[in-house]
């Protein structure tokens, strides 16, 4: 490994911790759900070092509680998760078109909202070793709060819980703000966001849709109209083609 990777694994190691720390919260009540489904600590470890996604994982927990059939759950993990798709094509605009596949892969195994958060507003080429060490740190806290919760059970009551996963939002708030403050379209786009996301949730057909789809629709049409209505001027590809 040579200097520019171990720094930029040891920066993702830096900004992973506050990612840890919230992700064993909020992995903690997880827990509480696959004891429900009557999975052992062992076999929740596993599932979110594997997964590492709490709505996927969740309604996966669902379904193996209702004893449904493997295809069910496919399919619903899939429609639950699909948002990922959109951040790992975004993700894929930024690496060196000489990154070898198994780094994109390895990046790929773990592409979370919040992984996605801190490392798209990296300028620059992506260093694939910025995402294993925010990873090496997410990962494991994830996979420990679900084993965890499965021990604990019922004990901690549910505020507190909840209050613990307060953490992650603001977590994430904390990374968009500042790109926010430099540019003012980004911090237009942010707010929209916000009361689009709002709105589909209370309005009448698209708040039948699940969480997953919501946000897949938001992105596609926030993100299409910024990209026609500010288009960016491409000085990162520029500069690396130069």
């Amino acid at each position: 490994m040579n200097k520019k990777h171990s720094t930029a694994l040891r920066e993702g190691i830096k900004d992973g911790i506050p990612i840890g720390l919230g992700y064993f919260a909020v992995s903690f009540s997880l827990g509480i759900a696959a004891r429900n489904a009557g999975l052992t600590a062992l076999q929740g470890f596993l599932a979110s070092l594997s997964t590492n996604a709490s709505a996927g994982e969740y309604a996966a927990f669902i379904i193996i509680a209702a004893d449904a059939p493997y295809l069910e759950m496919v399919l619903v993990t899939l429609i639950t998760n699909a948002r990922y798709l959109l951040m790992s094509c975004a993700l894929s605009q930024k690496f060196s078109p000489d990154t070898p596949l198994y780094h994109r892969l390895l990046v790929g195994y773990d592409v979370t909202d919040e992984i996605f958060g801190i490392t798209i507003a990296r300028p620059g080429i992506l260093d694939p070793f910025y995402n294993y060490g925010a990873i090496l740190v997410a990962a494991p806290a994830w996979a420990t709060g679900t084993a965890l919760g499965i021990i604990a059970g019922n004990l901690l009551p549910l505020r507190i819980v909840s209050a613990l996963s307060v953490a992650l939002y603001g977590m994430f708030i904390a990374i968009i703000i500042p790109p926010g403050r430099k540019n003012k379209v980004i911090a237009a786009l942010v707010f929209i966001s916000f009361a689009a996301s709002y709105g589909a949730s209370v309005l009448p057909f698209l708040s039948s849709l699940t969480d997953g789809t919501r946000t897949i629709l938001l992105t596609v049409l926030i993100s299409a109209a910024a990209a026609l209505l500010f288009p960016a001027a491409g000085k990162e590809n520029t500069e690396h083609d130069a």
